[in-house]
């Protein structure tokens, strides 16, 4: 007796078998759990949704592409690129916007904000995010546009596939793959040239003199879109992506979605014209079951069969549809978007074409995008373009002197956040009888420390406490303030810290 797995229950008992009949059925059974990729052969729709497609690809591949090489003047001593993500020196750069590793903050709060604005999207149109703007979603397109050009639309490619391999079939193929190489590699060092400057690391990938991380990178980017643009594809949204599995919980029964108005099209049949020419609508829908809608898709679902995780929304079942549905003389609209609440109401009621915009999912969501983006203007706007930092050394905490005064010994790090140049001046408060020498500077009786365009100035210092004043530090530690003032502006910043000294017996 013979065990295995079927996808219709938990387990098949056979009676027993010769060994290589048994070795026959478990193959089966293991091609029935774990069934091969059918290839997905999306043919070239038409319409206005097709045209949103086309157009949301431009754009947003021409601004990926384009954007590190836009200039941004930013004055002297800093990169003119508008978009730089300058890892070396730890800044961002985002046209006027200059983002330090202490702020990243702001980059948690764009993360937030794009998290909140995806919620908001999806609870009023689905999936529409993946449908025209998600990076797998262009690429796609992009790819399978490349592949259409070299190997025809839908039929001409399912021909093509069947074919015996022969000199055309080798020169199709292999044109299409260095399509898609190509197209990898431009999308890889268009990605590279965002944490360098454009013009310079362009001139260093074609000369050979890149860093190595730089060549790495390129290939790994240029590997990974060619393989989930143009051989992953689909199984990347079905399978990788974890939106689809998370996307319910922000969709209710007013959320308009790509859906099929089963009780206009069925029951569905063929298009059969009775004598004369005319087509006798009676007792059935308007759904010729032409599977129009299913050749298009990029999924290769049937959206007939309703909901599935597998949508990703983008409205060509749509296109596809209508196209038919003004060949053969009924209204459009057998596929469009709508609502759970617009398919349950009644004929004639109100509610069955009304939709609800604004509703507390939506608020809620418009809400919190509203408080996220007030506590950050409001924190840019109050941004310090100042920065202290004051570090006290840990061994010795102390030392004594000859004359038996105590000195303390501290990092202090000056942050100029400002595009100009600035002299700084330190003075110390709440340490009476306290003096303060900056070491390479100490025969200057008010030095002024000079600090670089948008850069960090590290300096040393002692704070020394006279023996007579060591006696009135109560505990052995007193507190006082660092002030650093802008020698131009008057600008002060503190930074309390604490003096060190021996404790009382």
């Amino acid at each position: 007796m013979t065990v295995v797995l079927d996808k219709t229950g938990p387990v098949r008992v056979l009676p027993d078998v010769p060994t290589h009949d048994a070795k026959a059925v478990n193959s089966k059974a293991h091609r029935d759990l774990y069934a091969t990729r059918q290839k997905i052969y999306p043919k070239l729709a038409h319409g206005r949704f097709r045209l949103i497609k086309w157009v949301v690809m431009v754009v947003t591949l021409g601004i990926y592409y384009a954007l590190p090489w836009l200039r941004w003047n930013r004055g002297p001593d800093l990169p003119d690129q508008a978009v730089l993500l300058d890892v070396a020196n730890n800044r961002f750069f985002v046209f006027f916007l200059e983002i330090w590793p202490q702020e990243f903050y702001y980059v948690t709060g764009l993360l937030v904000l794009g998290a909140l604005a995806l919620f908001l999207a999806t609870s009023i149109a689905g999936r529409v995010w993946c449908g025209y703007t998600c990076p797998q979603t262009v690429w796609t397109d992009l790819m399978v546009t490349i592949e259409r050009f070299w190997q025809g639309d839908r039929n001409a490619r399912i021909r093509l596939d069947k074919e015996p391999w022969g000199l055309r079939k080798l020169v199709l193929k292999t044109m299409t793959h260095l399509s898609w190489i190509a197209v990898g590699l431009v999308t890889g060092g268009a990605l590279v040239f965002y944490f360098r400057d454009a013009p310079t690391l362009a001139k260093e990938l074609v000369s050979g003199t890149a860093p190595a991380i730089a060549y790495l990178f390129l290939g790994i980017f240029t590997a990974t879109t060619y393989v989930l643009g143009g051989l992953a594809r689909e199984q990347v949204c079905t399978y990788m992506c974890p939106w689809p599995r998370i996307q319910g919980a922000m969709t209710d029964r007013h959320t308009l979605l790509v859906s099929y108005q089963a009780e206009r099209g069925e029951p569905r049949g063929p298009l059969r014209k009775s004598v004369g020419g005319i087509v006798d609508w009676t007792g059935r829908g308007d759904c010729i079951d032409c599977k129009a809608c299913v050749v298009v898709c990029p999924a290769g679902i049937d959206i007939r069969d309703g909901s599935q995780l597998e949508c990703i929304q983008c409205a060509l079942c749509i296109d596809a549809c209508d196209d038919i549905m003004g060949r053969i003389g009924r209204p459009k609209g057998l596929i469009a978007y709508s609502t759970d609440a617009m398919r349950d109401a009644k004929p004639g009621d109100a509610a069955r074409h009304a939709w609800r915009l604004l509703r507390p999912r939506t608020l809620i969501y418009l809400g919190l995008l509203a408080l996220v983006g007030s506590i950050m203007l409001a924190g840019w706007l109050n941004r310090s373009i100042l920065d202290v930092n004051v570090l006290a050394d840990r061994v010795p905490p102390y030392v004594r002197l000859s004359d038996g005064s105590i000195r303390n010994g501290y990092v202090v790090k000056i942050l100029n956040k400002l595009h100009a140049r600035r002299t700084m001046n330190l003075s110390l408060e709440g340490l009476p009888g306290a003096s303060l020498t900056i070491l390479g500077q100490e025969r200057e009786t008010n030095p002024g420390i000079e600090v670089a365009t948008d850069d960090l100035r590290e300096i040393r210092v002692y704070v020394t406490v006279p023996r007579e004043r060591v006696a009135q530090i109560p505990a052995g530690q007193a507190a006082f303030d660092v002030v650093v003032t802008d020698a131009g502006s008057g600008v002060r910043t503190k930074r309390r810290v604490w003096f060190h000294a021996p404790a009382k017996p």
